[in-house]
């Protein structure tokens, strides 16, 4: 076991390098730079553009140098806890981030216990009572969550939040909290709005999850073992515990590795629309202004999440599953 941790912990070291350099050259990929881009936009409006000042820009930003010395200098700071300088807003990224970072976290790690909490009774109710009324509605409801947009959702709710509740639309708390110091009333303003975009981004992530485990129950409920146990007369509740319910939990929980950056990255949307203070619309203007420091940032983080929740499953399902082995090889 210590072993396969340690090499589990190597390998992710070195793909998140890998993803690293990739992030920064895809980031670089499009002409130009953040410079470049802040001398169009104000060119479009008719200003003067000092050059001199440009290339002092440019100078301080390290822009000047090669894409291997950014690139070095930009992981080099992240190996010592600096995530570089955001040109745009003129700051430290992690100044910029701030907030944002940790109301991203707080909204999509709740996002993910309610898929889970929502998912995982529906999905085995469904199995379990395979073409009743229940089994039908529920599945419709299914449908209808995969198809309804995020966007179209989150206006909905918005609508009847603030109707029914009282609630403030848009943002994850009362606008007199906004920048200032956390707080019990702070955290019960974030609390009272944060389950309107958990329910939005969480219905399409929560409608796919059952599906999934549904099939997978119901072929396992088909399996020989699960027949004989019948036969045998074991309690209906115990045979689907001991053995259907865990086998068909297998790609359940190798979702943990994929989930975590889904949410992240299908919540940008919705942020946009909610007026969400997370990290999907700076992302997204990042990107679009070319702030190479903060999208790589914001992405290599993104990449370690993935890294992680793939490390989490992996070791989730020796536990769950006796048949999966850390080890290579066949036992003789």
């Amino acid at each position: 076991m210590l072993d396969y941790l340690i090499r589990r912990t190597i390998t992710m070291m070195f793909t998140l390098a890998a993803t690293s350099v990739l992030i920064f050259i895809i980031i670089h990929l499009p002409p130009g730079d953040y410079l470049s881009t802040y001398i169009a936009e104000l060119q479009s409006q008719g200003e003067m553009v000092d050059n001199e000042k440009i290339e002092f820009l440019r100078r301080q930003y390290g822009l000047d140098k090669s894409m291997p010395e950014q690139y070095f200098t930009w992981a080099t700071g992240l190996l010592q806890g600096d995530l570089g300088y955001s040109f745009e807003y003129n700051l430290p990224v992690s100044e910029v981030v701030g907030d944002r970072l940790l109301l991203s976290m707080i909204l999509n790690f709740t996002t993910i216990i309610f898929i889970y909490l929502v998912a995982f009774p529906i999905g085995v109710y469904s199995a379990t009572h395979q073409y009743s009324w229940g089994d039908h509605g529920l599945t419709f409801i299914g449908f209808l969550g995969l198809a309804t947009p995020n966007f179209l959702l989150a206006l909905v709710m918005l609508y009847f939040a603030n109707v029914w509740f009282g609630t403030s639309i848009g943002g994850l708390m009362d606008p007199q909290y906004l920048d200032q110091p956390w707080s019990i009333d702070k955290a019960w303003s974030v609390a009272a709005h944060l389950w309107v975009p958990v329910v939005v981004i969480g219905t399409s992530g929560t409608a796919g999850m059952i599906r999934r485990l549904r099939a997978n129950l119901l072929d396992e409920l088909q399996k020989q073992y699960v027949v004989t146990g019948r036969a045998k007369g074991l309690p209906p509740r115990k045979l689907l515990i001991k053995y259907p319910l865990r086998m068909a939990l297998n790609p359940f929980v190798a979702d943990i590795g994929n989930l975590l950056p889904q949410v992240v990255s299908g919540s940008v949307i919705v942020s946009a629309v909610m007026s969400l203070p997370t990290t999907g619309p700076m992302l997204l203007s990042a990107l679009q202004s070319q702030d190479m420091y903060l999208a790589g940032s914001f992405l290599i983080f993104l990449a370690a999440l993935t890294v992680v929740g793939m490390f989490v499953s992996d070791i989730l399902l020796t536990i769950l599953d006796p048949r999966i082995r850390l080890t290579g090889g066949v036992k003789r």
